[in-house]
């Protein structure tokens, strides 16, 4: 479980169709075999840690449902470590579970902030509301407004310079995890319906 709160920009290391390295001097500060790191809002776990580097195993379901595969040696990735029980929720209850990949289909810059507009998937529109929790790339934001599978979300400085989401470009792909309350909530009233 994590919090959406990106602790630092790491940098993909090696690549392969089996396993990924990144370097993150935050994450890796107090990783152990088998700690929870989130890249990008994937949950992976780590297999070995050599200085500042972690390494994870990558699954077929993790390439399948996410861009992890399409990641470069020198790429910048969010990293998150997993949450404690002593852990501030700053953000929202993220599983480093992805729905879907989503597209940047625009970016319009204001004075001090940037709104960021979205394509999503088919599918996960319904679980998206405005001024609910969405994570994208790992970050957890809200959504300024929804219509249609589009959104958009305000991304303030700070969230501009230490996440991926201040050098993402429209055509972009990011990954998307929507609220879990949601899907739980329209599986037991499908479950209800079908009692009826």
């Amino acid at each position: 479980m994590f919090t959406g709160i990106v602790e630092e920009l790491g940098e993909v290391v090696k690549a392969s169709e089996a396993f990924l390295a990144v370097r993150g001097p935050v994450v890796t500060s107090d990783a152990a075999l088998g700690d929870s790191i989130s890249v990008n809002g994937v949950c992976l776990t780590v297999v070995s840690v050599e200085g500042d580097v972690f390494t994870a195993d990558v699954m077929e379901e993790t390439y399948r449902r996410s861009v992890i595969g399409k990641l470069q040696v020198g790429d910048p990735v969010n990293l998150e470590r997993a949450a404690t029980l002593t852990t501030r929720l700053g953000g929202h209850l993220v599983q480093g579970h992805v729905d879907g990949v989503a597209e940047i289909v625009k970016r319009t810059p204001a004075a001090e902030w940037e709104e960021v507009t979205f394509r999503l998937p088919p599918g996960l529109a319904k679980y998206v509301v405005e001024k609910g929790s969405i994570t994208i790339d790992g970050t957890s934001l809200t959504v300024a407004w929804i219509e249609g599978d589009e959104f958009s979300v305000g991304l303030i400085p700070t969230t501009l310079e230490a996440t991926t989401l201040g050098r993402k470009q429209v055509g972009d792909p990011v990954h998307i995890e929507t609220d879990v309350v949601a899907k739980h909530v329209e599986k037991l009233l499908q479950a209800a319906g079908s009692l009826s």
